[in-house]
């Protein structure tokens, strides 16, 4: 299906819409049969919206989904409105795209206009790309999913919202900030897993400030070894320290190549480029369960010590 098509539905009801998702469904040959899931995404920033919606295209082309974007419509309404799009083809990714705009009263009712749309029988996955209620499992749309995404990253104050994740966690809960993560925390097993086998001692995570990922990171090693760990503002790197060697992983902030040094042993080059969106969502999508890590991650970043 490589043509786009894209229909507008202005000032229209969710049985108008379904209909209509139906009828170009039916002409452009597309079936739901195939569908994994249904991920809804929930934005009130319009510079956000297309790139949310451009990271579910690319992550659905793994994970074929119906993919329904809540966002704001008029904020001077005083009536209820909804006005929506269909997206379908080479701009919907791996499935279909319908963006709701809800105005006036209808706002605070989004999952009620959002249930008509879910696919029957497969996981609901819901994504906060900036701004995430406190206790997702207790939004009306959280309650709708199985899996609930935030992203701290793109919070107002990103480490504080990472770092208030575990008061309003509930199984199945994730945060894009950890998705971010999975191969440094792979090449840190690794590196950790090669002689002399000896325990970390202490540990150091030094990046950006506003970057949640390394809080999280630094609240991951702190939950796995018997020693302090420190969260500095620098360059980006982290240092493991055991009796008889120090393990360095650097990257240049804007790099793609990360080296690993060791005491006594020649520098190694692996490659370690920042994940885009797509990517991190893309590995949330195909996990559905509850990860026991990420939880204790965030429980260890209350031992983590801030300079």
């Amino acid at each position: 299906m490589a043509a786009t098509m894209i229909v507008e539905l202005l000032d229209t009801t969710t049985t108008a819409v379904n209909k209509k998702l139906d009828a170009l469904r039916e002409e452009a040959g597309v079936v739901t049969m195939g569908r994994v899931g249904t991920l809804i995404i929930k934005t009130d920033n319009d510079t956000l919206l297309e790139e949310s919606i451009e990271a579910a295209n690319a992550a659905t082309h793994e994970h074929p989904s119906r993919v329904i974007v809540v966002a704001s419509g008029s904020a001077d309404a005083t009536e209820s409105r909804l006005d929506a799009q269909i997206r379908l083809g080479s701009d919907a990714g791996g499935g279909e795209v319908v963006v709701l705009r809800l105005s006036g009263p209808l706002a605070d009712h989004a999952e009620s206009v959002v249930t008509p749309f879910l696919l029957p029988d497969i996981p609901v996955l819901a994504w906060w790309p900036c701004a995430a209620p406190a206790v997702p499992a207790q939004d009306p749309l959280g309650k709708l999913a199985i899996r609930r995404i935030t992203d701290a990253t793109n919070g107002e104050d990103p480490p504080a919202a990472i770092k208030s994740r575990l008061s309003g966690y509930t199984a199945g809960d994730t945060d894009l900030a950890w998705a971010r993560i999975t191969y440094w925390r792979a090449l840190l097993v690794s590196a950790v897993d090669q002689k002399p086998h000896e325990p970390i001692e202490s540990a150091l995570v030094s990046g950006l400030q506003n970057e949640p990922a390394l809080d999280v990171l630094a609240g991951w090693l702190a939950s796995r070894i018997d020693g302090p760990v420190r969260r500095v503002v620098g360059e980006l790197k982290v240092e493991l320290e055991r009796k008889s060697e120090t393990i360095t992983l650097s990257r240049p902030q804007e790099g793609t190549t990360a080296t690993i040094s060791r005491t006594g042993r020649p520098d190694a080059l692996v490659p370690l480029a920042r994940r885009e969106t797509r990517e991190c969502l893309a590995e949330d999508m195909r996990r559905l369960d509850a990860d026991a890590i990420y939880f204790a991650a965030l429980e260890g970043i209350d031992k983590v010590q801030y300079a």
